[in-house]
């Protein structure tokens, strides 16, 4: 795939950010782009206060309930202000707020486990991940930790892209399986020009792409998948074969991450070309 000639992709049909890790998140009509990806992405964490590591629905068996907490801005994000508060719905529907005194009194009664409401810090911060007892996986039926990127709460990169197209082929793959954009957790969902139905994203890694006329990223790798795309959140069921279908057709990858080269505005509608 040659990027001296600017290659047509598609256009950008949803973005989205979670601001609190392993959270629901916020569909959005636009965003602000930094170095630190979607401004507001995983913002905050809950960091557990026995051990210090970073809660994550990526170890369902220490935090089996993440998944049905939603977090979202009170106020809007701005490049270079404080992070606002958030706003986070409880599994019972209850509304709390970061700025309360009692929050995480709340939540940790909510999780049965003491934590705190962090937001991103110097340093790093470790996690767990729980990996099934499946074929293709880097290792089985065991839980490993793993270090954040420095000073951030992310898994792994700053921004993550997923194209319909995979998600129309894994469907293919795999009918009775619900492949929703919410179960990948995109910051950046592109609608294919080509209409292709295949793992296009992984022909993007290594180029630059061009999206709207400002940001460009650098796709970085393959975005390998793990057990969160196989539990249930809201009315899509728990299902390991989600898991199981990207491991036997496409190495456990589904989507790509990406490095911000350069930020800017990006908005629903917005072109995505290879430059």
């Amino acid at each position: 795939m040659s990027s001296t000639v600017p290659i047509d992709l598609g256009t950008v049909v949803s973005l989205w950010r979670y601001p609190v890790k392993s959270m629901m998140g916020e569909e959005l009509t636009a965003a602000e782009v930094t170095e630190r990806g979607l401004i507001g992405d995983r913002s905050y964490a809950l960091v557990d206060s026995s051990d210090g590591k970073a809660a994550t629905a990526k170890n369902p068996r220490k935090w089996p309930r993440l998944f049905g907490f939603r977090a979202a801005f009170i106020e809007p994000v701005r490049p270079a202000a404080k992070v606002p508060p958030v706003r986070i719905t409880l599994p019972d529907g209850t509304a709390v707020t970061s700025d309360q005194s009692d929050l995480n009194r709340i939540l940790s009664k909510t999780l049965n486990r003491e934590v705190t409401l962090r937001a991103a810090q110097r340093g790093a911060v470790n996690a767990e991940e729980y990996w099934p007892d499946m074929e293709g996986l880097e290792h089985r039926d065991t839980v490993t930790d793993f270090t954040l990127p420095e000073g951030t709460f992310f898994d792994a990169a700053m921004v993550h892209l997923l194209t319909t197209g995979t998600l129309d082929r894994l469907r293919e793959l795999y009918p009775q399986g619900h492949f929703e954009v919410r179960r990948f957790r995109p910051n950046i969902v592109v609608q294919l020009a080509s209409g292709e139905k295949g793992f296009a994203e992984n022909a993007w890694v290594g180029h630059r792409l061009a999206i709207g006329t400002t940001v460009r990223l650098n796709i970085t790798r393959p975005c390998g998948r793990c057990v969160m795309t196989t539990l249930a959140q809201g009315d899509l069921p728990r299902d390991p074969g989600i898991l199981r279908t990207a491991a036997q057709h496409n190495q456990v990858n589904v989507g790509v991450y990406a490095a911000v080269v350069r930020g800017g505005a990006i908005r629903r509608g917005d072109s995505v070309r290879i430059v």
